[in-house]
């Protein structure tokens, strides 16, 4: 070989030899680097990052089932960083995931604050993220599984409910035709039909009121209403059942309450409250309609002296279609959504609804909702009013004067 031609090979095992130990060291960093990151109990900045926006319950978990990082409602759920995984559901979750290398999810019951009586249904995903770690991610479910349950309770209640009246028209009517000879019977079963009719009619009523009172975020016409006035109608449009049944109402308390809100929904509520009292209350009793001003909040109660309500009975009450009494309630035509409607329509209006009884001595739903201060317009009127009639009272004064001069 010539001179040129060996340095030319020298030169090209040269550069052979550097391509090759670059590759060697590079693919050692890579290989070292590989075997830091599955080793590594760090957890990478970008999820620290998604955890502490997460609004779920979210946790890193190693391989011991130690607790490296979690978001915020982790807490919730009992989960605390430094500490270990308790759950052993979720621990063998994670076991499985870490098996596998892959993602799974499950449907458990979990405790939430330590409260062994308040089972949260989540659905809980595991993935992992290195052979040394797994992400945990727990939704809590339990909202969504109580409001299918009532939707599926309502459809089946519902239709239940419709049946009975509907069956009655339907042989009813059946009756009519076979008593066709009849006059007498005809009269009889047709004002059954029309008793039947009615009772139908109030109840897909309230049926509707109760699902728009469901449906809606917030009141769409909110407005400053007189706890008086709204009293005043519920109390005229139960006059007349009070009159049949021989039964007083009294309204007693505070005057010139004002609340926020719709006073249609108001009024059918609190009218509720006063035709059930009538309904369950003995002949010669009392009604009581009292209002109570206790600073910001306002207190409507209305009492009976009727038959009370078992305390089995007084967790269930505002449910849907729920009656403590089957046989009275179908005997005054009651439909079981009166105090569904009475408990919606109080939560739509910021309050709650509070119940006393006693079996024997009768019930007390007392309503509490947010006060606020009479619209001014409204003040200026009351002064002026009671301006004129000062001076009203004044000129009357000086004309008896002038009269006994």
């Amino acid at each position: 070989m010539t001179l040129p031609q060996i340095a030319l090979f020298a030169l090209f095992v040269g550069v052979a030899m550097g391509v090759g130990l670059s590759l060697v060291v590079a693919w050692a960093y890579r290989t070292r680097a590989r075997v830091e990151a599955e080793t590594s109990l760090v957890v990478p900045e970008g999820v620290t990052a998604v955890l502490r926006s997460m609004d779920d319950a979210a946790c890193v978990v190693d391989t011991s089932g130690l607790v490296l990082a979690a978001s915020k409602p982790a807490a919730r759920f009992g989960i605390e960083v430094g500490a270990p995984l308790e759950n052993p559901e979720l621990r063998q979750l994670m076991r499985g995931v870490r098996a596998d290398g892959g993602s799974a999810t499950e449907s458990l019951r979990l405790t939430r604050g330590g409260l062994s009586l308040d089972p949260r249904l989540v659905s809980a995903r595991a993935s992992a993220i290195s052979p040394r770690m797994s992400l945990l991610v727990i939704r809590d479910v339990t909202e969504q599984e109580r409001l299918d349950q009532m939707r599926r309770d309502f459809v089946a209640n519902t239709s239940h409910e419709l049946k009975t009246p509907v069956g009655a028209v339907t042989l009813l009517a059946e009756a009519i035709e076979s008593a066709s000879d009849d006059p007498a019977q005809v009269r009889h079963f047709a004002n059954r039909i029309s008793a039947e009719a009615t009772r139908l009619g109030q109840l897909t009523g309230r049926i509707m009121s109760l699902s728009r009172l469901q449906a809606d975020d917030a009141l769409s016409d909110a407005r400053p209403v007189s706890i008086d006035e709204v009293l005043a109608s519920s109390i005229e449009a139960h006059a007349v059942q009070a009159d049949s049944g021989s039964v007083e109402i009294a309204r007693g308390g505070d005057r010139g309450v004002w609340v926020r809100g719709d006073s249609q929904i108001l009024i059918e509520a609190f009218g509720n409250l006063i035709a059930n009292a009538i309904a369950y209350s003995p002949k010669g009793s009392r009604v009581g309609v009292g209002v109570k001003a206790d600073g910001d909040i306002v207190e409507i109660a209305v009492s009976d002296q009727g038959i009370g309500i078992a305390e089995t009975d007084r967790e269930r009450i505002f449910e849907r279609f729920y009656r403590a009494d089957e046989a009275r309630s179908r005997r005054t035509g009651g439909t079981g959504l009166g105090l569904s409607i009475v408990k919606h329509a109080t939560q739509r209006h910021g309050g709650e609804v509070l119940l006393w009884s006693r079996p024997g001595r009768g019930s007390t739903f007392t309503i509490r909702l947010p006060q606020i201060d009479p619209p001014k317009g409204l003040d200026q009127g009351k002064k002026s009013k009671k301006k004129r009639e000062r001076k009203a009272a004044q000129a009357a004064a000086r004309v008896r004067n002038g009269e006994n001069e």
